[in-house]
Formats: structure tokens, C-alpha cells, sequence
């Protein structure tokens, strides 16, 4: 089994690098999609309103994005709660598909969480920080939110030393998809 990490900074286009590859190839874990799940349930809800000390528990997510906005040491304080929670999937999805010839992995601070260990390949995702931004902002983002979160991520540069390889996301998708698929063929 080869384990496959795809990463990249924010808006880079992780998610349609992850379909690429993972298309018919293996199944794919995706780090966002897990902490999705994470805020659908009660006990995770329980657990960040008190350690935030959130009354209302709806909506707890924009109660959250206030609080990191004010003071963005409240964004290490949530990834203390969120990564380890999001790692004991990781293991299940790796036991689960242990048979499985590739494994594929969206992990968006793969390398800020010192993860490359687990990975025996690892893809980085690279887009100019306009395009991040405009990407970003399509999605419903905000400049002040972006900017939070760009900063806590380590430089394309610092990366891509940990990274096998780097693939450039931001004009045509057609290429993008060669390129991935072309160095993909190398472990197939």
C-alpha cells in the first residue's frame, strides 16, 4: 500500500487535485470533510463551547470565526481539539483499506503538522496568493479571514522541501490534470 498525501495552502485547489488523482485509482481521505463532520456532532459541540465558553451552540462555527478574528491564538487553541480528532479517522480509514494498492490524503497542513512521515509520497498544490484569494472569496470567505488563515501557513518555498512534488494550480485545468496524472503513472 502507498500512501499518498496531497497538501497546498489555502484555496490552492487541494480538493480537485485529490478527485484527480484519486479518481478510480483508490479511495481518498479528506482532512476538511472530517472536521466537517466533527461540528455536526453533539459531544464536539459540547466540548468547543466550553473551551471557548460559547453559550449559544448554534451556529457554533461563526461564534468561532469572531473569536479567532479577535485574538488568532484562539485558531491554535481549536486545531489542539480538532487534529487529534481528525488523526484517530485517519488511523481508521488506514485500517479499513489496508488492502487497497494506493490511499489517497487531503491534508491541508500536512507539513505545518509535521506529517510527512506518514506519507510515502507527497503532492503540494501551488497557486499565486491573488488567485488564492479570489478562489476563496468565490466561495463565501472573507479578505480578514483569508489573510488568518494564510499567515498560519508555511510558505509554498518551506514546503515544498518536504514535498515529492509540486504541482502548479492556476490557469487550465486540462494541464493540471496531465501534470497530476503523468507523475501519478510513476507509482501506478
Amino acid at each position: 500500500m502507498k500512501k499518498i498525501g496531497i497538501t497546498g495552502s489555502l484555496s490552492s485547489g487541494k480538493t480537485t487535485a485529490s478527485k484527480i488523482l484519486s479518481s478510480r485509482k483508490g479511495p481518498l481521505f479528506i482532512a476538511d470533510a472530517e472536521v466537517k463532520r466533527l461540528y455536526k456532532q453533539k459531544s464536539f459541540i459540547n466540548l468547543v463551547s466550553r473551551k471557548f465558553k460559547i453559550k449559544k451552540k448554534t451556529n457554533i462555527k461563526k461564534f468561532l470565526k469572531k473569536k479567532i478574528t479577535k485574538n488568532v491564538s484562539n485558531l491554535k487553541k481549536l486545531e489542539q481539539i480538532i487534529h487529534p480528532l481528525v488523526r484517530i479517522e485517519m488511523r481508521k480509514f488506514i485500517k479499513k483499506n489496508r488492502r487497497k494498492k494506493l490511499l489517497f490524503f487531503e491534508i491541508p497542513l500536512l507539513v505545518e503538522s509535521k506529517l510527512m512521515k506518514y506519507f510515502d509520497i507527497i503532492f503540494l498544490i501551488k497557486a499565486n496568493r491573488k488567485t488564492r484569494l479570489k478562489r476563496f472569496i468565490a466561495k463565501g470567505g472573507s479578505k480578514i479571514f483569508f489573510k488568518i488563515l494564510d499567515n498560519k501557513q508555511l510558505s509554498h518555498k518551506v514546503k515544498s522541501r518536504y514535498c515529492d512534488h509540486t504541482v502548479v494550480n492556476e490557469n487550465n485545468i486540462k494541464i493540471f490534470k496531465k501534470k497530476l496524472l503523468g507523475i501519478l503513472e510513476q507509482y501506478e
